[in-house]
């Protein structure tokens, strides 16, 4: 398969389960059709894993456990830093098969190079976490030890796979924790080419499990299993429920969830109205939409609505749809059909309630999921378009005219991963940044901007805790007391 700009890197297609260092066919046989979202046609039959091949799995990285978290920092750091190069260096094969299976376009790809650089800090970072020491008791010396968990599981979504599978893989590692990764069924095949890289790395068996396929079955068992002891997921809020209730029923596991989003951006009469709607249209345009933090209820100034209308709908609307393959493409199609056709309920919801300004439908010159840049306007504020998680390049545009109003307004949901707000005001911008509910709120600039040094997270029902490199190690380590009598 060639692409418009010249030949497709991606030669054979790794569909099966890597475990204990070994790549194995699902115990049941049993595999599920890929479809590509740009052709509609088969591109894979992939390995679904069984709860039996989970439970080998959880038992191989058990086993793996002890002997890798006696390995002094750099032992470990040896490993990291050949797996990031590998990965590093085959950047075009990832993307194409992220292009293959869920669409995004290739122009746009940077998780191979991401998923390095997070390998690249955790193999130096060993060192950081520390215990403490009291001597404020007499006749005692009081010490605290930071300990891996063991076995943990990490659940990844399919909308940037790699990224999250280092950001939850590399700090496990880090610490001592050996990992049980379990890919999306809609996005499977970067993570199990990036297995064989593990394998070529030299990791020992069983520390980097890879395994694939539905929640209702290899993600209930890593919820419910004894033998995992930290667990960190990222996706719907819905699954996140399931699965925090899962881990109370079970062993009371930890569990980490960076969840769902319905992020508002506030556009004041004094901001730089051309940055702001390329900013803006960008958050929501990135990806096909399929962003959780994606700015996708923006409340602008009456006083310069309609100047700053115009200005996004020409950004949003200009943007290149087509073959993800191809480098001229910078809005692919939605992921698969189930996907595709909530975006198309959304759309009725929206052209009910609301004003239709642009889209709103799907391109008649294109086969596939695709879906064009949508704007909506003037939607009630109680409609499920503006309550609900989309998940496409769908956008709410509302008039606001009072700081007060449009705070409430935006912090009026039951999420809050992410929020902006446009203004040159300084006094404004940090009442903004303090009072929105959101766990990362951006001034005079949006989604997807985050920095690599800052904790990402949500409040409300966008999760519990925060990743990032100065919390993510913490995650992964027990802290233990030990009370030595002094004679």
């Amino acid at each position: 398969m060639g692409d418009a700009n010249g030949t497709n890197p991606v030669k054979d297609i790794e569909t099966r389960l890597f475990i204990n260092g070994e790549f194995v066919e699902s115990s049941n046989g049993k595999t599920f059709n890929l479809y590509s979202p740009k052709t509609l046609e088969v591109v894979a039959k992939v390995h679904e894993a069984s709860e039996e091949d989970t439970d080998r799995a959880v038992a191989a990285a058990k086993a793996a456990q002890p002997a890798w978290a006696a390995l002094s920092v750099e032992q470990r750091s040896s490993y990291f830093k050949k797996l990031a190069q590998l990965v590093r260096e085959h950047n075009d094969e990832l993307a194409h098969l992220e292009a293959l299976s869920m669409g995004i376009p290739v122009s746009t790809y940077f998780h191979a190079h991401a998923f390095s650089r997070v390998f690249d800090h955790y193999s130096e970072a060993g060192y950081t976490p520390q215990g403490t020491s009291s001597l404020n008791t007499p006749g005692y010396i009081n010490l605290t030890l930071r300990q891996p968990y063991g076995v943990v599981a990490a659940i990844i979504p399919w909308n940037v796979p790699l990224l999250f599978f280092a950001k939850k893989v590399a700090p496990a590692l880090a610490v001592g924790n050996t990992v049980v990764l379990k890919s999306s069924e809609k996005a499977p095949l970067t993570s199990a080419r990036v297995a064989h890289f593990v394998k070529e790395a030299g990791f020992p068996p069983g520390v980097i499990n890879v395994i694939t396929g539905f929640g209702n079955v290899s993600g209930s068992v890593l919820s419910h299993h004894m033998d995992v002891r930290a667990l960190s997921f990222t996706g719907s809020t819905r699954t996140g429920r399931r699965i925090q209730e899962a881990a109370a029923k079970s062993n009371l596991k930890p569990v980490f969830l960076e969840l769902g989003g319905k992020s508002p951006a506030i556009i004041f009469d004094d901001a730089d109205l051309d940055k702001a709607a390329e900013a803006t249209q960008y958050g929501v345009q990135s990806n096909s939409g399929q962003v959780c933090m994606a700015n996708t209820r923006i409340y602008v100034q009456d006083t310069i609505a309609d100047k700053f209308i115009e200005t996004f709908k020409h950004k949003f609307g200009s943007a290149v749809i087509g073959d993800p393959h191809s480098h001229e493409t910078n809005h692919g199609p939605q992921v698969d059909k189930v996907q595709y056709e909530q975006v198309l309920r959304y759309l009725e919801i929206g052209k009910q309630d609301g004003k239709l300004l642009i889209g709103g439908e799907s391109p008649s010159e294109h086969t596939g999921y695709f879906v064009n840049p949508t704007i909506f306007l003037d939607t009630p504020e109680d409609s499920r378009i503006m309550k609900e998680e989309v998940f496409g390049p769908v956008v709410n545009i509302n008039i606001f005219k009072t700081e007060e109003e449009v705070l409430a307004k935006a912090n009026d949901t039951e999420y809050g991963l992410y929020a902006s707000v446009f203004t040159k005001n300084i006094d404004r911008a940090m009442k903004f940044a303090k009072g929105l509910e959101a766990g990362t709120v951006s001034v005079n600039c949006s989604s997807p901007t985050t920095a690599f040094d800052t904790p990402f997270g949500g409040y409300k029902g966008s999760g519990i805790g925060r990743e990032g490199i100065t919390h993510s190690m913490d995650n992964f380590l027990e802290t233990k007391s030990v009370h030595i009598k002094i004679d």
